[in-house]
């Protein structure tokens, strides 16, 4: 495993608990840096924080909710000091159907789960990482997002959303010392698979030219390197890991 430097920064994983969002947790922290893991499933996070090594911080947050946001933030730097980085990975996928098929209430919960959460973060996290001259926003988008996904309409837009307001968010911060950059995976091998219909994996997997799902792992070394200072002169940008599906 390469390295990176992240010794003296404090850095935020929402949906830290588990799949990609513990691998980022688990490479940011050997990688030196300490960790404020924000995930809704409390009881998931306290069982993995007690195998992390390193210094962690776990707290419940609804990173729907501004309110328990602001708390948690406050929190965070009670715990390790000010805020370097946030990586908004928090999300689901959603019911699996046909655009014309898809529950309006779950086009509502996935703009909610997957935009709304990141915006909501990167509102309350931006200006004190300005205040401070320094900081990393690393937003987990998706492949999705730049190619669709057939029966998955409601999660592709949110995610489409995502690279907007990383797009955006960089304009306004570029000459801040905050840098905002996304990262889009292709379908990765997590949790979230084991409820979908082994049709829909094998979709997912098909439109990898690598002809596998992405690893958790495999996120992670990506992203850690876009919380870092080596990314330097990268804002605005989407990564994409995504298998040789995406053409662009």
């Amino acid at each position: 495993m390469n390295k990176i430097d992240l010794n003296g920064r404090h850095a935020i994983v929402t949906g830290g608990a588990k799949g990609i969002g513990l691998a980022i947790v688990t490479r940011a922290l050997a990688s030196g840096a300490k960790v404020s893991v924000w995930d809704i499933d409390t009881a998931r996070m306290n069982a993995e924080l007690g195998k992390l090594p390193g210094d962690a911080h776990g707290d419940s947050i609804d990173v729907t909710d501004p309110d328990a946001i602001n708390a948690g933030l406050e929190r965070a730097i009670a715990a390790f000091g000010k805020v370097d980085i946030i990586v908004n990975n928090a999300g689901v996928v959603g019911t699996i159907a046909k655009t014309w098929e898809q529950p309006v209430e779950n086009w509502e919960r996935m703009l909610k789960l997957n935009l709304t959460s990141a915006f909501l973060c990167c509102r309350a996290l931006a200006p004190h990482m300005m205040d401070n001259g320094y900081g990393r926003i690393v937003n987990i988008a998706s492949n999705a997002a730049k190619m669709g996904t057939p029966s998955n309409s409601p999660y592709a837009a949110a995610k489409a959303g995502v690279v907007s307001l990383t797009k955006t968010l960089a304009k306004e911060t570029a000459k801040t010392g905050v840098l905002v950059n996304a990262i889009a995976p292709g379908g990765a091998n997590t949790e979230l698979f084991d409820v979908l219909s082994d049709e829909y994996r094998e979709q997912i997997e098909n439109g990898m030219a690598l002809g596998r799902l992405v690893d958790p792992e495999e996120v992670a070394a990506i992203t850690v390197w876009a919380m870092s200072e080596d990314c330097s002169f990268t804002t605005g940008a989407v990564f994409d890991i995504s298998g040789g599906r995406a053409d662009y």
